[in-house]
């Protein structure tokens, strides 16, 4: 049968680009070679964040007397936590499949392989039958980096060392857990899991946390870890994994560490491989699939969108490259934009960002100012947030008076980042923000008082 459009990959790009494309009328096949959902779904963003959120519940249960709550005997019952984290992905792949069915999407699970161009379109193998596409959408997602530690690839055949999927499976907490990556996702199991009960190291190469997050704010993050007793070795590199024992090398010395269990989080690479790229010419750049701002690759009627293309491997970037692919396609222009993608961290506190960091605009050679301010400028954070140390940060461009970044560590950040990507999105300026009413009391208001000490 010949589509109007073949999408392989059935994680947020995937499924997505196959419903907007269905409901535009183009017939469209959708091919996904594990689970409906993918990682994000199944493996990632929304299993981890349902651990999360019983790790918080559970901690706040165990300070409950700051706050007048009396409690006793608490336990955090990992397996209960599992079963509600299976039911929450069932529920929520059954939706997406509901929906793509509604679109009359044609599913198939299955590999599907590129084999080549024909005057039809692209011939697309799929359980071995053929199937043509006149467009294709390449969404194939990421997966876990195994870097090239000694020991690392008998450990995960052994089931000592674990990446992102079997960490999520496990029936039981680990005694104690050494995470390979200072990174979100080694943040976050780190978070649930030294809520849980296991003694947790994080063994990072560089000198913070979190990435390209802001320096201050990792660094509080990093206090608030510390205070709950995560041990982090910083500036260190693994060199080794021995059966339990972790070698990782720090200021010319090595050491050594043992665990039950090591997670590997050192981040994610483009699938690239194993589909027929180069049955089509694509062109792959760094590991890649490298496309335009309108999701186009270099092959007439291809287009790549999501982990993919190595842009911004967060699943709402997904959605919207999906977005503009398929508009490109229907004919309509729309490009994407990266500017103002936020970026969230779910422990306990929240961390999220938007736009440039102070380092990311000295690079640039951005003029700016900042107005950095504590949290508990907000009536509702310190009444919710007993001893909380959040802050909240902005950067606006002297030039044009603009909204340029925007950061802050502190509970509801990542339901109040949003905002702030809307604010950076339409340019809005200072005097534009200040006119703008907040709902009180709310922890969104701390944006007005950032923006009123510039």
């Amino acid at each position: 049968m010949i589509y109007d459009l073949i999408v392989i990959g059935g994680g947020p790009a995937g499924y997505l680009g196959a419903e907007r494309a269905a409901q535009a009328g183009l017939n469209t096949l959708l091919v996904e070679k594990r689970f409906i959902g993918g990682v994000c779904l199944n493996e990632g963003c929304i299993p981890t964040k349902t651990l999360l959120y019983s790790s918080k519940i559970y901690d706040n249960a165990k300070h409950g007397e700051r706050y007048g709550v009396i409690t006793k005997d608490i336990v955090l019952n990992h397996e209960t936590v599992i079963e509600r984290k299976n039911h929450v992905v069932e529920f929520l792949v059954s939706g997406v499949k509901a929906q793509l069915k509604s679109c009359n999407v044609t599913v198939i699970e299955g590999k599907g392989r590129i084999k080549g161009k024909t005057a039809e379109g692209y011939k697309i193998e799929i359980n071995g039958e053929t199937h043509v596409g006149k467009r294709l959408l390449i969404a194939t997602g990421s997966e876990p980096i195994i870097p090239p530690i000694a020991g690392i690839k008998e450990g995960l055949e052994k089931g000592t060392v674990l990446t992102n999927r079997e960490i999520l499976e496990m029936r039981s907490v680990p005694q104690s857990l050494v995470i390979i990556g200072g990174g979100i996702i080694g943040l976050e199991m780190a978070s649930y899991f030294n809520s849980a009960g296991s003694k947790v190291t994080i063994i990072e190469m560089l000198d913070h946390i979190a990435g390209d997050t802001d320096k201050e704010i990792s660094r509080i993050l990093m206090k608030n870890y510390e205070r709950k007793g995560v041990n982090f070795k910083l500036n260190s590199k693994v060199i080794e994994i021995k059966g339990n024992t972790v070698f990782y090398e720090s200021n010319g010395q090595v050491n050594s560490i043992e665990a039950e269990k090591i997670l590997v989080s050192v981040g994610r690479r483009p699938v690239v491989d194993g589909f027929g790229l180069e049955n089509i010419g694509i062109e792959i750049e760094k590991g890649r699939i490298k496309t335009d701002e309108r999701g186009k690759t270099n092959v007439p009627d291809v287009y790549a969108a999501g982990d993919v293309n190595g842009i911004s491997m967060l699943a709402h970037t997904a959605y919207r490259e999906a977005e503009v692919c398929v508009n490109n396609m229907l004919g309509r222009k729309d490009v994407m934009r990266y500017n103002s993608i936020p970026s969230v961290i779910y422990t306990n506190p929240e961390v999220a960002s938007v736009g440039e960091t102070e380092e990311s605009a000295k690079l640039k050679g951005i003029d700016f100012d900042k107005s950095t301010i504590s949290m508990r400028y907000s009536g509702r954070y310190v009444a919710e947030n007993e001893q909380g140390d959040g802050i909240c940060k902005v950067l606006i461009d002297k030039k044009y008076g603009r909204l340029i970044g925007f950061h802050m560590i502190g509970n509801y950040s990542s339901e109040i980042i949003y905002g702030a990507a809307l604010m950076i999105e339409m340019e809005m300026r200072v005097k534009d923000i200040k006119e703008l009413v907040f709902p009180h009391p709310t922890v969104s208001e701390i944006i007005r008082e950032a923006i009123f000490r510039l």
